[in-house]
């Protein structure tokens, strides 16, 4: 019961959310895990229309098909959801390309992926007039900080913010 009552309370927030900023919808990257799914069904819940993005750069396959079939649930469950699959591999080889090569150390590129991600759900949040939706939970984003800054921590709201990952 309790965590029926956690979902209602957060969908009925991101309803109340979306109304206030006039804005239409959610937009999220879909990465396959588990956080994304849980805020991409929540965001889908009301009712909205919800973008759900597969952004692969280079993910490994069982990633990439954990992703897509999430969001083929979605699309299945709830009317509004509407699936998009941008690959950013070769976009990310550009960028790596014009980059010198000094500066593409492991956690530079990684945070540049990141930042790819936050670029196209900016991109498509604004073209559809919708809310970018994070999917950071309690412990890795908001208690560790485990994010890139203007990347998967550049987000309008982060509806699972509060929740542990077990919850």
């Amino acid at each position: 019961m309790k965590t029926k009552k956690i979902i209602n309370y957060i969908v009925q927030w991101l309803d109340d959310y979306l109304a206030e900023s006039k804005l239409t919808g959610f937009t999220i990257g879909v990465s396959g895990g588990i956080d994304s799914a849980v805020t991409s069904t929540l965001c889908a819940k009301t009712g909205k229309p919800v973008l759900a993005i597969n952004m692969p750069i280079f993910q490994a396959e069982n990633q990439v098909s954990l992703s897509v079939a999430h969001i083929e649930w979605l699309k299945k469950n709830f009317d509004a959801v509407t699936g998009i699959d941008m690959a950013l591999s070769p976009v990310f080889d550009q960028i790596k390309k014009s980059f010198p090569h000094e500066i593409q150390d492991g956690l530079t590129m990684a945070n540049t992926r990141a930042r790819l991600r936050m670029l196209t759900l900016y991109a498509f949040a604004s073209s559809h007039k919708m809310l970018v939706a994070g999917t950071g939970n309690k412990v890795e984003d908001f208690g560790v900080g485990f994010y890139t800054k203007y990347g998967d921590g550049g987000v309008d709201l982060s509806p699972i913010a509060d929740l542990m990952k077990s919850e």
